[in-house]
């Protein structure tokens, strides 16, 4: 089979409601590609209904169409009033957040373990905390 011959994948096939259109354009933020953006905003837009948005948006659905594609180039303006036609607003919080809540939760075992370990080299140590070695600048 050749590449030509496949079908292009359409991600509004699979989104069945307001829940799965959330979670999709979420994804879509969270990577951070304009393209991306877009192009989910179009396939939820597809989901939704194209005829619908466009009424409740003001735009044109021809227009919703190329702006919404992968090759469009929508203005801000046309995005927010398609985000605001979706019952949807945009909220923004700092992107290590969520990350960095993640990487504890999966870090905090191999913390537990790491500590575990560490007794015996601070044994070692202090032994000679506070001290000062032979030879050295405060010693002489």
């Amino acid at each position: 089979m050749k590449v030509s011959e496949l079908m292009e994948f359409d991600g509004s096939k699979y989104l069945k409601d307001e829940n799965d259109y959330r979670l999709y354009l979420a994804q879509a933020f969270e990577g951070g590609d304009p393209v991306e953006i877009q192009a989910a905003l179009g396939d939820v837009a597809k989901a939704r209904g194209m005829t619908a948005l466009a009424r409740e948006s003001g735009i044109a659905r021809e227009a919703l169409y190329r702006a919404l594609s992968n090759k469009g180039n929508a203005e801000f303006a046309t995005i927010m009033k398609v985000i605001v036609a979706m019952g949807l607003h945009l909220t923004l919080v700092k992107p290590e957040a969520a990350p960095k809540a993640a990487a504890k939760a999966k870090t905090a075992p191999k913390a537990a373990v790491a500590k575990k370990a560490r007794p015996v080299a601070k044994r070692a140590g202090s032994a000679s905390r506070g001290r000062t070695r032979p030879g050295s600048a405060a010693h002489a």
